[in-house]
């Protein structure tokens, strides 16, 4: 008799599923289905996920060993690699983009007031982009150069919880600062970004918009400076200025004052110039604001290391699409998770015990729970005592 739900099941339950079946009608995904339906190609490879798998032999030999209790993960019907492939190369990968879109939503109220290093009320933003480089015979669409193929995850990842608010998926041909185009400025919030998002028409959108940013400057900037503010030295700031640009199109883009502040890194020694429209901050807090751009990075590394995107279940637009789409559904399934439950726990630890013990019965709280071990020391009526 079965007893209690399976460690992957209630993972499951987590998940929205009325809005992911209104999803998969939008697109018609479960159109003259009649066995492997959307729900069952996602819980797939969510299973394939969280369990490392690296081909879809290896996530048909796993399930088919485990054929009794597919019915208790969820999964309807017997597994086959041909039938994933074909719903992977068919269904459309959108699903999962909006279905991440969804969970994402759920994340970021969760972790609305979680901190993250500064004292700001105001949401943060860290802008960035990653390449994720394929095989030029085996993934012909995904142009980069001309013996290589690749796509590149423009990430905008919210700082608080470091939740990806906004992804894009694109060919690696595709330049950073284009992202700008397609983002939609949230008025109040600060966008942190490095200097190959520089581009001055486009920042002055994102002012226009009531939004901030901050960045770095690039070498070749010209500008005059209007205004110096007093610094205190000690803590790594030279100077903090107002400055108009000078250079002829940087000015027609740009016709209002920047802020510049110029620190020196104690760790590395170098001295890095950040230009921002926020005038209201400190300087300090705006040179430490760039820092933590560096969890953009973190964010990328953590999901290439421990998530299934760099070897693809498939070689077509779509297949790939769908596959980190559907990691980065399980990525933020994870955040929720641990955030519903008040998990100690790191998302990496998470991800390890997760990845053992799916067909496991333990309630999940208890699963990431850590319990000393306890020894009982339970005495007999024939136990010699030595210390009467």
């Amino acid at each position: 008799m079965h007893v209690g739900k399976l460690v992957f099941a209630q993972l499951m339950d987590h998940l929205p599923w009325k809005s992911f079946a209104r999803i998969v009608g939008r697109y018609g995904g479960d159109h003259r289905v009649r066995h492997f339906s959307c729900a069952n190609q996602f819980r797939c490879m969510a299973f394939a996920q969280l369990t490392y798998r690296e081909s879809l032999r290896d996530i048909e030999a796993c399930l088919q060993a485990q054929r009794s209790k597919l019915y208790h993960l969820g999964i309807h019907g017997r597994v086959a690699r041909s039938t994933l492939a074909d719903a992977n190369e068919a269904r459309d990968w959108r699903i999962y983009a909006d279905f991440a879109q969804q969970l994402i939503g759920i994340a970021r109220r969760l972790y609305a007031e979680e901190p993250f290093g500064l004292e700001l009320k105001e949401t943060v933003y860290a802008l960035d982009a990653t390449l994720i480089r394929l095989c030029l015979s085996l993934f012909p669409w995904a142009t980069y150069r001309s013996t290589k193929a690749a796509v590149k995850l423009h990430t905008l990842l919210d700082l608080r919880g470091n939740i990806p608010s906004f992804i894009h998926i694109s060919d690696g041909k595709m330049h950073d600062v284009n992202i700008l185009d397609r983002l939609v400025p949230e008025a109040g919030a600060f966008y942190v970004m490095d200097r190959g998002y520089v581009d001055y028409g486009r920042l002055a959108k994102l002012g226009d918009a009531g939004s901030f940013f901050v960045t770095r400057a690039k070498s070749n900037m010209k500008a005059r400076r209007r205004y110096s503010r007093p610094v205190d030295r000690t803590t790594g700031l030279i100077c903090d200025q107002t400055v108009v640009l000078t250079g002829f199109y940087a000015r027609q883009d740009f016709d209002r004052p920047l802020r510049r502040v110029k620190f020196n890194d104690p760790e590395t020694g170098k001295s890095l110039v950040f230009l921002t429209n926020n005038f209201a901050l400190p300087a300090l807090t705006i040179a430490r604001l760039y820092k933590y751009r560096w969890q953009v990075e973190l964010f990328f590394k953590w999901i290439k290391q421990h998530l299934r995107i760099k070897a693809f279940f498939g070689t077509s637009e779509n297949a790939v699409k769908a596959q980190i789409w559907s990691a980065v559904c399980v990525y933020v399934l994870v955040a929720i998770v641990k955030k519903r439950l008040a998990i100690k726990a790191s998302l990496y630890e998470m991800l390890q015990i997760l990845s053992l013990t799916p067909f496991e019965k333990t309630p999940l709280l208890q699963l990431f729970t850590r319990i000393p071990p306890q020894i009982s020391y339970q005495e007999t009526a024939n136990q010699l005592n030595l210390f009467d």
